[in-house]
């Protein structure tokens, strides 16, 4: 469970950066290393991109943190940027936290916009949904390197938020910010 960012907390963490230095590059190090941020490192199968973030700072999200995310997660056919989620980030900051796993995710599809996701449904016999929560962005198809599927899928399903798909065949599970399932 994380402990609410206090302003106390807030004002010492700014302090600290302020300490460490104006410089960019020193910064987005600083921020990662504060006791209260939340991170995640995600490495896209599709485009070969890589991102390490800092999305928030205890209950407070990150706007640039976000937008990172969002890009990052875009629709890797369209190219078209959707707005994530947050929780989904929460979601798997939890999950990483729980597996104590270093490895980044390896992220198959974030974002699907409304064409990508009927074009899908139409060439991949089943298996997309025609309301899928990809379009709303509230859902991500991901695996990580140093845990087996099936763990993944039971530290996704003990979070107890969400659904939570498996697909061993093609080697991800899905997980989602909508009601509680699992498939």
């Amino acid at each position: 469970m994380l402990k609410p960012y206090s302003r106390r907390l807030f004002l010492a963490d700014a302090a600290r950066l302020v300490v460490v230095g104006a410089a960019l590059p020193l910064a987005k190090p600083a921020l990662a290393a504060l006791p209260t941020a939340r991170s995640l490192e995600l490495d896209h199968t599709h485009t070969g991109e890589r991102l390490s973030v800092v999305f928030a700072l205890g209950d407070r999200y990150l706007p640039e943190g976000l937008q990172r995310l969002d890009w990052f997660l875009r629709d890797h056919y369209s190219g078209e940027v959707g707005s994530i989620d947050p929780q989904l980030f929460d979601l798997l900051f939890q999950l990483r936290q729980e597996l104590g796993c270093e490895q980044p995710f390896q992220i198959i599809s974030g974002y699907r916009c409304a064409q990508t996701n009927a074009r899908l449904r139409r060439t991949r016999g089943g298996g997309v949904a025609k309301q899928s929560l990809h379009m709303q962005g509230k859902a991500i198809d991901l695996r990580i390197a140093c845990v087996s599927l099936a763990d993944l899928r039971d530290a996704a399903m003990s979070q107890g938020a969400g659904g939570v798909g498996f697909y061993p065949d093609d080697e991800f599970i899905h997980l989602d910010t909508g009601r509680v399932r699992s498939w």
